[in-house]
């Protein structure tokens, strides 16, 4: 037999603390369903067969009413040790808590937000974007973080950003941002693709207009960081020689599933990447991967 601990996180990224009805679904790699089952704890252990083949490559589904659903997959067990899985479920009409994200905080921990304007100028501009589009504001807070996770032979990739772009097409949405950053940035991606931990992607002009050279983060299964560089808009700031830097976080790693499950969705129906989805994806995809938690400044709330 093999063990798998399953834990149901609310979008605070805290287990649920009050009892809820979920629903969970488990299917071995065989395609064959070991559990359908309503359960009202939010941290449950369950003894499944062991195959020692691909058939331990199971998949596994919650639901509960009013939440969006949540899974993984595969989730690989065995008979040596306990696998524990965590998910979360997020409200089907979620909101944003940016409690922890006021501008006296922003700009000591993201200063590239602030950088080229006086204080006053910039909790205004900040605040604006607060108020006018809060999936904008938790779109950056999901980039910064993943950028600070993502380690370089020297520093972050955030730690090369030196200015957030503000200025008409450049402005941030929900789905990503630009900045100026600092070119040798590029060189810092290149030394991580060989050592794969970023893919290349070929013709990035196709899906980013006017872009040079893109490289997207292979380390998840989902919700992976990409870095897209135009080098041919330059500009000097504190003396370094800075090009544009369009960050975004695509759903999928595999880019034939981005482009027909993302992209093409998105085009015809004129929709945007949503960062509560990212949120989640990337948050889970973090605890399967045993790296430090996926932890912006803002949580989901119902």
């Amino acid at each position: 037999m093999s063990k798998l601990r399953l834990r149901i996180f609310d979008g605070s990224r805290q287990l649920f603390s009050a009892p809820h009805n979920f629903l969970v679904r488990i299917v071995d790699g065989n395609q064959k369903q070991q559990i359908w089952k309503d359960y009202t704890a939010s941290d449950i252990t369950f003894d499944l067969p062991f195959f020692d083949n691909f058939g331990d490559n199971y998949s596994v589904l919650v639901s509960a009413d009013g939440f969006k659903d949540a899974g993984f997959y595969p989730v690989k067990l065995s008979n040596a040790y306990t696998r524990t899985l965590d998910v979360m479920l997020v409200p089907k009409a979620p909101g944003f808590s940016f409690a922890n994200a006021r501008w006296e905080v922003i700009k000591t921990q993201y200063p590239f937000l602030a950088h080229g304007i006086g204080d006053a100028e910039g909790e205004e501009r900040y605040d604006d974007l607060l108020d006018r589009s809060e999936p904008s504001l938790a779109c950056i807070l999901n980039i910064t973080e993943a950028m600070e996770q993502a380690a370089l032979s020297q520093g972050t990739p955030l730690s090369y950003i030196k200015q957030l772009r503000w200025d008409g097409d450049f402005k941030p949405v929900q789905d990503r941002f630009f900045s100026w950053c600092d070119r040798a940035l590029i060189d810092q991606v290149r030394i991580g693709a060989s050592a794969n931990l970023f893919s290349e992607e070929p013709a990035p002009g196709l899906l980013h207009p006017g872009a040079t050279h893109s490289w997207k983060q292979v380390r998840f299964g989902e919700a992976n960081l990409q870095l897209t560089f135009h080098e041919n808009t330059q500009q000097t700031i504190d003396g370094v020689n800075c090009v544009t830097l369009e960050t975004d976080i695509d759903y999928y790693r595999d880019p034939l599933a981005h482009a027909i499950l993302e992209v093409v969705p998105n085009g015809l129906t004129h929709s945007l990447t949503d960062p509560v989805e990212v949120y989640v994806l990337r948050w889970m995809a973090g605890r399967m991967a045993g790296v430090p938690e996926f932890a912006p400044l803002y949580t989901v709330t119902g």
